[in-house]
């Protein structure tokens, strides 16, 4: 797992799957499965104390607006830690304060997702004295490593899905979690380009030596296969829709803004009809040139 960066690949996955991230994460608070609500995902930079200071950033906070009001928007800050030893309350705080400031609102839920280790880690952060409290911050607290993975795999939940691995796994059963999850993963998205990514994100997170990777093209050799395709078909897409974008942009330079006709032609275009046109692009005279029927 070197040069893994844990807090970019769950930041993917909350703005990817804002409502699962939260239902998975934040069951306390999140929205329940039949609410009306609009997800949406913020960008994490906030404002600077001094010109010359960096942003600080953490993981993508999250606003939930109820569609029929009963109940106010509500605030989630989302943060990755990979080990306990190293969350620091005071930092969590400082950040809610500045979004509850930025956003001006006090409905704000501090979420921190421990990835890593069972260490001790502060659940509350209190500022006074003896005699009183003057600030008192407490965040929600989601121990991956401590979690069961039997009691996700079949949740249909794409955050939790993917993060089968990252659970308490029973010994013997690493194979299987890996299984579990690509299955799972499978059966939930139907976009390939989010299907291959996230199966990246199993592979990262699971860990398989050799053997084991050996025995789960062994035990589950259908689906290893099917999702082996998966993943290069989603590599083929890409690259047949970059193709796309590039001749798009060069028959604008050459020809001007085109018709709605010329962009669904572009748009079912085969692999083998874009890698033609592209080639007469350059010397064609007009878009009848280049769309014309190979002999």
């Amino acid at each position: 797992m070197a040069n893994v960066s844990h807090d970019q690949n769950f930041k993917n996955l909350i703005v990817d799957y804002p409502r699962d991230a939260l239902a998975f994460f934040a069951a306390e608070e999140a929205p329940e499965p039949g609410d009306d609500v609009q997800v949406v995902p913020l960008r994490q930079e906030q404002l600077k104390e001094r010109l010359g200071d960096r942003f600080r950033e953490l993981d993508a906070p999250v606003l939930v607006h109820w569609a029929d009001g009963r109940r106010d928007a509500v605030l989630f800050v989302v943060e990755e830690e990979t080990q306990p030893r190293r969350f620091s309350p005071y930092r969590l705080a400082h950040y809610c304060l500045d979004l509850a400031q930025m956003y001006k609102t006090d409905r704000v839920v501090p979420v921190t997702i421990f990835l890593r280790g069972t260490g001790a880690a502060p659940e509350s952060l209190a500022l006074g004295t003896e005699r009183n409290t003057y600030l008192a911050f407490r965040h929600l607290a989601f121990r991956l490593a401590e979690t069961p993975y039997e009691d996700w795999r079949d949740s249909g939940n794409v955050a939790a899905l993917v993060n089968l691995p990252n659970m308490r796994v029973p010994a013997g059963h690493r194979v299987d979690a890996y299984a579990d999850a690509l299955r799972g993963l499978a059966a939930v998205e139907t976009d390939l380009d989010k299907r291959a990514k996230y199966m990246e994100f199993i592979d990262a997170y699971a860990g398989l030596n050799e053997d084991e990777y050996r025995r789960y093209e062994r035990d589950y050799a259908e689906e290893s296969t099917a999702m082996a395709g998966a993943i290069q078909r989603a590599r083929d897409e890409g690259r047949q829709e970059g193709t796309r974008t590039v001749l798009e942009r060069q028959l604008q330079r050459r020809f001007g803004l085109l018709s709605p006709r010329v962009a669904e032609r572009l748009r079912r275009a085969s692999a083998d009809d874009l890698a033609t046109w592209v080639d007469r692009v350059l010397d064609a005279n007009s878009l009848d040139e280049v769309f014309r029927p190979s002999r």
